[in-house]
């Protein structure tokens, strides 16, 4: 048995060191196709090329992003905001984790849907939001509840969603150069430059290799990174509550659940502490290969459930 104390240090170093390898990826990547766009134009290599006006569009889109993100994601979803005389459970216990976790409590909004779940978004502390579905507060015990509620709270705690959000900035920045690259060379034609050498060859086929093939890898280490902090918050939901047999209670019958939650789309699906999707059948769930699980928003629930279990 672990206790949840090395259980979070162990998932804290993977996340790291998974991190730190996304972006020194990034880095590279950016560097070769930025590079091969302005030799393919004719410029000398050395510089950064088009890697300046890449920024310029993927900041523009940070700023949005990390300003009204809550807003967006709860616009789509069609929350509305959670009062004490229609949500007073979800209310009750938000307020009691806030006090026990020492955070200021966040915004709290409902979604009216019967299938359960519920996500947390916000740029801090606070500026914070967690939102839950009717069918969560209703289909869930109190336990059960605190136990989602907790884990939420841990991704606020954590600021997993400015992480989420600079990640999902880096592999678009990516997937923008890539896209340019592609675009111009198939538009247009390479300008004669007399400065073309072997380096400049080499670049060229370095910065092709790299645009075709850092997008893809560029998306499962999101992915990885996300399913990473998922197991981080559960961990932290079993700090606050010290009761992990209420977090692994909720996720069986949250994961069990039939009911496909008609607010949640691919845009938002990563954001819920259970994927909103559901496979046609108990089946075909257990039979998805360990390949298929890499394109995954969440790590397998009897993986999580296996975790929490050796924190009991």
């Amino acid at each position: 048995m672990k206790n949840i104390y090395e259980v979070r240090l162990a998932n804290k170093i993977k996340s790291t060191i998974i991190v730190v390898l996304f972006f020194l990826f990034v880095l590279i990547s950016v560097y070769f196709i930025s590079q091969a766009l302005g030799i393919y134009l004719g410029y000398k290599p050395g510089g950064f090329g088009f890697l300046g006006l890449a920024l310029i569009v993927s900041g523009i889109s940070t700023f949005i992003s990390y300003y009204f993100s809550d807003k967006i994601v709860l616009g789509i979803s069609g929350a509305r905001l959670a009062t004490n005389k229609e949500d007073k459970l979800f209310m009750s216990v938000a307020e009691n984790l806030c006090i026990g976790a020492g955070l200021p409590k966040p915004k709290l909004y409902i979604i009216e849907d019967s299938a359960p779940n519920a996500f947390a978004t916000g740029r801090d502390h606070k500026h914070s939001v967690i939102c839950i579905t009717t069918g969560l507060s209703d289909k869930l015990t109190r336990t059960e509840l605190e136990g989602v509620i907790a884990h939420e709270l841990t991704h606020v705690k954590n600021l997993d969603i400015r992480l989420m959000s600079i990640v999902s900035v880096m592999v678009g920045l990516i997937a923008l150069l890539g896209d340019w690259f592609f675009r111009i060379s198939w538009h247009g034609r390479s300008r004669d430059n007399d400065d073309k050498n072997q380096l400049g060859a080499v670049i060229l086929i370095l910065g092709i290799i790299f645009a075709i093939l850092s997008p893809i890898i560029a998306k499962l280490i999101q992915l990885a990174i996300s399913r990473r902090r998922e197991f981080m918050a559960d961990a932290g939901s079993v700090e606050i509550t010290r009761q992990p047999d209420g977090l692994i209670s909720a996720l069986k019958k949250i994961s069990s659940d039939t009911e496909a939650l008609e607010a949640a789309n691919k845009a938002t699906a990563h954001l819920y502490i259970v994927s909103p999707f559901k496979s046609n059948t108990l089946g075909q769930e257990r039979t998805v290969n360990k390949l298929a699980n890499l394109f995954n928003t969440h790590p397998p629930i009897a993986e999580r459930i296996a975790t929490l279990q050796k924190m009991s």
